[in-house]
């Protein structure tokens, strides 16, 4: 299974940015999808997750700014950030947790990061 992202890029403070990530391969189905960021020098962490009925959980650093979205028949999640902030500079992941046939064990994938730059 591979995650595809892009997206990412530099912008000011206050702008906006859209990270799309495409899962592919043999998947039978995609349970949670997510969004991790890793800034130099800390641990990778957790900014958004949606599960496949639209539930969601942000971190609280990105509330009321980002928003994550899928399609499921494309097997594609979003990270929608607006009013970005210098902080939120980082190389963002994608994850997906799936299976690849009924009954089979949850299966976890990651993308190969996408560098987000906000400059203040």
């Amino acid at each position: 299974v591979q995650l595809v992202e892009s997206g990412g890029g530099l912008v000011q403070a206050g702008g906006s940015l859209r990270l799309s990530c495409a899962a592919s391969g043999s998947i039978f189905r995609v349970n949670a999808m997510g969004w991790y960021r890793q800034a130099p020098g800390k641990q990778r962490e957790l900014v958004a997750s949606i599960t496949s009925d639209g539930s969601t959980n942000y971190s609280d650093s990105v509330k009321g700014r980002f928003t994550i979205s899928r399609d499921n028949a494309k097997n594609t999640v979003y990270l929608q950030m607006n009013s970005l902030k210098p902080e939120d500079t980082a190389v963002y992941y994608c994850n997906a947790v799936y299976k690849r046939y009924p009954g089979g064990p949850p299966l976890d994938a990651w993308g190969q990061g996408t560098l987000v730059t906000v400059s203040s």
